[in-house]
């Protein structure tokens, strides 16, 4: 199972270049054209760690030349979610590159309410209560979004640690 990823201290570099080149692979493999807009979006999302709204995606593509117009944005994050590079954390209208990308998961969010950081870990909805729940009414679970909103360690209280 896939390790909570978001708030912990990492290689940042390593983390972002790992996940591009496996990018660079999956539409390799698939078929899909990851162009210059769509990679810098990923890349600009892997490097925030935090969620990012579609207009702020189109100001760093903006300033850098890729595109001034709200559709660039939008094109791009709904490639991103699309071949499961990106999530879109709906409580906050945002998107967030995904911390598994490769590995089939159903990922949970853990949201900051103060600094907006989202650490993505993995769940199990076909299992515990909702699980239950469902198999009790006769229904399939196929997708599951499940987002809670708290603070991060580096936001709480010192007495709250």
């Amino acid at each position: 199972m896939p390790r909570t990823i978001g708030f912990a201290k990492h290689d940042h570099d390593d983390c972002v270049q790992t996940a591009l080149a496996r990018a660079d692979m999956h539409c390799a493999n698939a078929g899909l054209r990851l162009t210059p807009v769509r990679r810098r979006s990923l890349e600009i999302l892997l490097a925030e760690h935090r969620a990012l709204g579609a207009y702020d995606l189109l100001a760093h593509l903006s300033a850098e030349g890729l595109g001034a117009q709200p559709p660039v944005a939008y094109r791009a994050l709904d490639f991103l979610v699309r071949a499961g590079f990106a999530h879109k954390i709906e409580a906050l209208n945002a998107y967030i590159a995904c911390a598994h990308l490769g590995v089939n998961h159903t990922p949970a969010f853990l949201i900051c309410r103060s600094c907006r950081s989202v650490a993505e870990t993995d769940t199990a909805p076909a299992q515990g209560r909702l699980g239950d729940a469902a198999k009790a009414a006769g229904f399939t679970i196929e997708r599951t979004v499940v987002e809670a909103e708290g603070l991060c360690p580096a936001c709480q209280p010192e007495s709250a640690s």
